[in-house]
């Protein structure tokens, strides 16, 4: 048996040929041309000596380029391996180096510190895309001329094996040095199959793109559902709440996917009532936990219903779900999608009950786990106990299988021997009308061993103090939870997916 992932681009461009598949600003792309680029850069890549099983590191922000790129790597049988584009030469050096990539395709934009990279990597071919208003770098092939070397007539999509590793997701490394999840064909369709027939897509919808492509939320339950369903994709290279409200308006979107920090932005906009948004049907939202006073304002606001979900680089996005607003559980993370199992184990790999004082540490198993973190197989085996994915996150399970997170298992705050969830901290305190964002640290104390912390950014002429704010915050949790000090701060630092880095603060 053989089954290769682009296979869902070329049954899309069969069934709906004209239909848009992809939007970027005034561009629009059908599915017959997204299909017909993908297979003459799949050409251009077998021309420029890739072959079935090398990995190629893809570097782009959100443009069609990326699109092309993504399935034309995936029917020359090659690995994708997405990188940030925001990453230094040390950090492109390094993933290029571990995931044994021979190619790798970036922007203009950050084509000096991808040069640097692979020198450091010793990968010789580089190829550049250049946007308007970019000059085109001295170094590399640009991406166009792979296009064009293309031969007339159809190439031969590589025949993959179903558990061969189409796509290396480089995890964040907050624990250490990035660690590459290696995820199938057969995973990767799953993936976009499942969750996209929970949440309704059909071929009419619109969806937008802001998360960026080279995160797993955006590529796996985004771009591979859009083409799934035969979707249009709406493209926005970085999240700024202006341009993506006016690009609802004027492409009229109906499904939102984001994390919890641009569905705060958004409702924060002063200038929201402005916006048409009356297109949107329902919004999506996972990455980290979302704040429950954001569902509740953004679903009043806005007048959709937020439906989320869990999952994990290693576990090809999804996990959990919730599938709908008549089947949902609010404030959950939805329950185990087809083919996927989840438990909560205690601290000795005990199976806990279900309830919500039964917290424990949230285990994975099925079609959805990750092969292994490529060439690391000591890191693979300690991923796992007894067949069950290690997920790190703690949460517990309600009676009719709902599963709900509450943090990270790492930052967890041990203070005085009570355990601490930052989330349920972080709740509290988004409570207070003035708090834009908030997150939740533990910090050395020498007699508490830590004590609570929180770092705080406010909404536009608003204002409050930090003792303010510790009071606030103490009417509402057990006296032993509430931060004992505040930080307010212009902004916090976020990831190019959104999510505020702890680690930093």
């Amino acid at each position: 048996m053989s089954f290769n992932l682009a296979t869902m681009l070329t049954e899309s461009a069969l069934s709906h040929a004209g239909k848009t598949a992809v939007i970027s600003g005034d561009y629009r792309m059908t599915y017959a041309e997204l299909d017909a680029a993908s297979d003459r850069f799949a050409t251009g890549l077998h021309l420029e000596g890739i072959r079935p099983g090398d990995a190629v590191g893809l570097q782009l922000p959100n443009l069609p380029q990326f699109v092309i790129a993504y399935f034309g790597l995936l029917k020359a049988g090659a690995i994708v391996v997405p990188m940030n584009v925001l990453y230094k030469a040390d950090e492109v050096g390094f993933i290029l180096r571990d995931s044994g990539a021979r190619m790798l395709i970036t922007w203009a934009g950050v084509a000096d510190e991808a040069a640097k990279g692979t020198a450091q990597a010793g990968v010789d071919n580089l190829v550049v895309v250049t946007t308007p208003g970019l000059e085109r770098p001295a170094n590399g092939t640009p991406f166009e001329s792979l296009l064009a070397r293309a031969p007339a007539g159809t190439p031969e999509m590589h025949q993959s094996d179903p558990g061969d590793t189409a796509v290396i997701v480089y995890t964040s490394g907050t624990t250490g040095r990035p660690k590459g999840a290696e995820l199938t064909h057969f995973q990767l369709f799953m993936n976009a199959d499942t969750p996209g027939r929970l949440f309704g897509v059909q071929d009419d919808d619109v969806i937008l793109v802001v998360l960026p492509l080279f995160h797993i939320f955006a590529l796996s339950s985004i771009l591979d559902v859009c083409v799934r369903f035969a979707a249009t994709m709406t493209l926005v290279p970085r999240f700024a709440p202006d341009k993506v409200l006016a690009t609802i308006e004027r492409d009229h979107v109906t499904v939102f996917e984001g994390v919890p920090t641009m569905y705060i932005a958004l409702l924060a906009h002063p200038d929201l009532d402005k916006y048409d948004v009356s297109s949107l049907r329902v919004g999506v939202s996972g990455g980290a936990p979302i704040p429950a006073k954001v569902i509740d304002e953004f679903e009043d606001r806005f007048g959709i219903v937020i439906l989320e979900g869990y999952g994990l680089s290693e576990t090809a996005s999804t996990t959990t779900f919730n599938v709908s607003a008549e089947d949902r559980r609010v404030y959950s993370v939805g329950r185990p999608i087809w083919g996927v199992q989840v438990q909560v184990w205690g601290d000795h790999g005990d199976l806990l009950p279900p309830g919500r004082d039964n917290i424990g540490e949230l285990m994975v198993r099925g079609v959805n786990v990750m092969r292994g973190y490529r060439g690391d197989p000591e890191a693979s085996a300690k991923a796992f106990s007894r067949g069950w994915f290690h997920t790190g996150d703690l949460g517990y399970v309600d009676e009719d299988g709902y599963f709900f997170v509450v943090d990270r298992k790492k930052e967890l705050i041990i203070r005085g021997g009570y355990n601490v969830y930052p989330r349920e901290v972080e709740d509290a305190i988004y409570t207070h009308p003035a708090v834009a964002q908030a997150a939740v640290v533990g910090v050395p104390d020498d007699l508490l061993g830590q004590e609570v912390k929180a770092y705080v950014a406010l909404h536009p002429g608003r204002e409050v103090s930090p003792d303010e704010l510790i009071q606030h915050v103490k009417a509402r949790i057990a006296p032993y939870k509430y931060p004992r000090s505040v930080e307010i701060r212009a902004e916090l630092p976020i990831t190019a997916a959104g999510k505020i880095l702890k680690r930093e603060l």
